[in-house]
């Protein structure tokens, strides 16, 4: 029989367990329903601006991934963009190469090698692609140095938000976002630039002459670069990216990451600068907190490895100019490993560790798969050649009782160059060729040529027989391929 519990009296007096932190207030009267949010807003992070060994490092990423990102469009090749993916006419440029959607393996080896190289760097140095080569980390480091060359250092963008709204205020928020907006259209423009020739794509923008599609993609990936390294910074590298996720499953004790040595630093505290800090029993941190105004995504590398951490050694860099202040040797906060603080290992000793065998087997993976796709890449042949039996006539009797089938050719010249191919047969006693046997196809082309092969009267028996089309150019690079079909001859 269920037995009816009344509620309590007075819900406020919880006993000491209980889960609830904070009590609700109270409701008005003749209303049942509070309102409790579960969420916190977004504390928006100010990170302050340093220098230091890893700082240089992550702004030297940041120019050559750009000169190379913005660059590259521009340049030429063999009178053509040097790297164009052109879409439309399904041809993709790479420098000498000429590349097809039947290349289509190349993308999948390249993939495999850009995951390969990811797990293999994270074994070893942990988050280096996130904190310093990471496109979401290189545009926020872009737009915050935009951001304090208009409103200033840490401070005073901090007293800009929080001040009244003035012209002053206006003003700079405006040209900021004007600012990003630019940037952001540029990028997008570039990127599009990939895809459509950017010297074509620059004329028809300046005449306003853009395509829907043309348009639709660099506002789209102007708005995302706008969006991601502008406003969501952090959130991305927090809550969107999957990396930092699963990393856990590539990191282990023998990773080098961003540490903090709490053997020496702790227990932490001010201090003067003249004071002793075994006589107060303290340790090296004087707990100044630059260590997470410098933080990127707001973290307190004091506590330990975090996901949150993205590894650019921007609080590593901070810390060791406070010990220089205060007259403590560096590496307070410094790259190591798990194994090498508890343990008390040199850099070296970390060093020779990394070499162990998950380390070892990700490097002979990827070393092998490198060479193998590198390697099928430059004895690829540039000609593509696919038989198709022409549908309309399987086979005929045509003069003098010879028998003939009808193929069509479908001749790819992966080359800039125009090719003079000529086609011969084998196979089957006295086939020959009664059409022309040589075909002129243009840079980049696919030609399709009806071809008509015959034989004897008697020269086979009824049915299908296997025969060997070979294709040879004629040119200095003698490129050749041999493609097989079926050969029918009639009851």
């Amino acid at each position: 029989m269920p037995v009816n519990t009344p509620a309590p009296e007075n819900p406020s007096k919880a006993s000491p367990g209980s889960a609830r932190a904070t009590e609700p207030p109270a409701a008005p009267p003749g209303d049942d329903e509070v309102l409790i949010s579960l969420y916190a807003s977004r504390q928006k992070i100010y990170p302050r601006s340093v220098s230091g060994l890893f700082s240089q490092w992550r702004w030297i990423t940041v120019w050559i991934t750009q000169l190379v990102f913005y660059g590259l469009p521009w340049l030429e090749w063999n009178a053509r963009q040097a790297v164009l993916f052109d879409l439309e006419a399904r041809r993709f440029y790479i420098f000498g190469l000429v590349l097809y959607p039947q290349d289509f393996i190349y993308l999948t080896g390249l993939l495999v090698i850009s995951a390969l190289a990811l797990f293999l760097f994270t074994a070893v140095a942990g988050r280096l692609w996130c904190g310093y080569a990471c496109p979401q980390t290189v545009y926020t480091e872009i737009f915050l140095w935009i951001e304090k060359q208009v409103e200033g250092d840490r401070a005073a963008r901090m007293r800009l938000d929080k001040a009244a709204l003035s012209t002053g205020k206006v003003g700079k928020k405006w040209l900021k976002h004007a600012l990003w907006v630019l940037f952001a259209l540029w990028t997008g423009f570039t990127f599009v630039g990939y895809f459509t020739p950017i010297r074509e794509l620059g004329a028809l923008t300046l005449a306003g002459a853009l395509g829907p599609w043309q348009t639709f993609w660099i506002l789209f990936y102007g708005f995302a670069t706008y969006g991601n390294a502008g406003f969501m910074r952090e959130q991305v590298c927090k809550y969107m990216c999957p990396y930092a996720r699963f990393q856990s499953a590539m990191f282990d004790r023998d990773t080098m990451i961003v540490t903090y040595d709490e053997e020496r630093g702790e227990p932490r505290g001010a201090r003067s600068k003249k004071a002793d800090p075994a006589a107060l029993n303290l340790g090296h941190c004087i707990d100044c907190t630059l260590c997470v105004q410098v933080c990127p995504t707001g973290i307190d590398i004091r506590k330990g490895l975090q996901y949150e951490c993205i590894g650019c050694g921007a609080c590593a860099d901070v810390c060791d100019e406070v010990m220089d202040k205060v007259g403590y040797p560096r590496g307070l906060v410094k790259y190591s490993t798990q194994n090498g603080m508890k343990q008390g290992w040199s850099r070296a000793q970390m060093i020779r560790r990394a070499l162990r065998p998950r380390v070892l087997v990700y490097s002979g993976i990827l070393l092998a798969i490198t060479i193998a796709v590198f390697t099928s890449l430059f004895l690829r042949v540039p000609l593509k050649v696919d038989v198709i039996r022409d549908r309309g006539a399987l086979a005929r009797m045509v003069d003098q009782g010879r028998i003939e089938n009808v193929f069509r050719l479908q001749i790819m010249n992966a080359t800039e160059e125009t090719q003079r191919y000529a086609i011969s047969v084998s196979g089957l006693p006295g086939i020959t060729l009664a059409s022309d046997n040589v075909i002129e196809v243009l840079p980049t082309e696919v030609r399709a040529a009806a071809v008509r092969v015959q034989i004897p009267p008697d020269a086979a028996q009824p049915g299908s027989h296997s025969i060997v089309f070979e294709i040879r150019s004629t040119g200095e690079r003698v490129h050749q391929v041999s493609e097989k079909a079926a050969f029918l001859v009639p009851r």
